[in-house]
């Protein structure tokens, strides 16, 4: 779960369950007033926890709106510039993208957890580009931490966090880890 072989020092925790509820709440209802409603929005999640947020998202958009909204999911393994992971036959891992409608002409809200350096949603909007040709892409993140390499900037923001570059971000999601909560850890 963290990067790097250094001992982690200090662990501080800057969202914990109800922030991150709130935060979602507010992303829920800036997406439904910038697009006017969500005629024609389709929420697509990163693997990994940006599904798990996307279906948040979705759910909070469907108290609100009284009709649920689509939600999908994009697998960029073979998108990334990097291919970090790896099976033993030294083949990236791929996992599904699954998506519940064509997404041509659609608007589609582009989902993770933690924007750092761009290259991830990068290879998700090549991933989408792939599968057909969005209206419009926004993108919406729980984290942004700043230290862009690319020129991505998010729609929706949860929480913006300063950061160093030493510093590492943990969203950790019940779904997943047993527990809600965001972490910064200092190696």
């Amino acid at each position: 779960m963290f990067k790097g072989g250094g001992a982690l020092q200090g662990k501080a925790i800057i969202l914990d369950e109800q922030a991150i509820r709130r935060a979602l709440t507010r992303i829920s209802h800036e997406i439904i007033e910038r697009n006017k409603g969500i005629d024609d929005c389709v929420l697509v999640g990163i693997r990994t926890r940006g599904i798990y947020i996307a279906n948040r998202i979705a759910n909070h958009i469907e108290k609100i709106e009284g009709s649920p909204i689509q939600v999908g999911e994009v697998d960029i393994t073979l998108y990334r510039d990097d291919l970090s992971v790896k099976t033993v036959n030294n083949e990236p891992l791929l996992k599904s993208t699954q998506l519940p409608t064509e997404i041509t002409n659609k608007k589609i809200i582009l989902v993770d957890d933690v924007l750092f350096t761009g290259r991830t949603v990068r290879a998700g909007m090549d991933a989408l580009m792939d599968l057909g040709r969005p209206a419009q892409i926004q993108l919406a993140v729980l984290i942004d931490r700043g230290h862009r390499e690319l020129p991505i900037r998010p729609d929706f923001i949860g929480k913006n966090v300063p950061t160093s570059r030493t510093e590492i971000v943990n969203v950790e999601l019940s779904e997943v880890d047993n527990l809600d909560q965001v972490s910064i850890t200092k190696e």
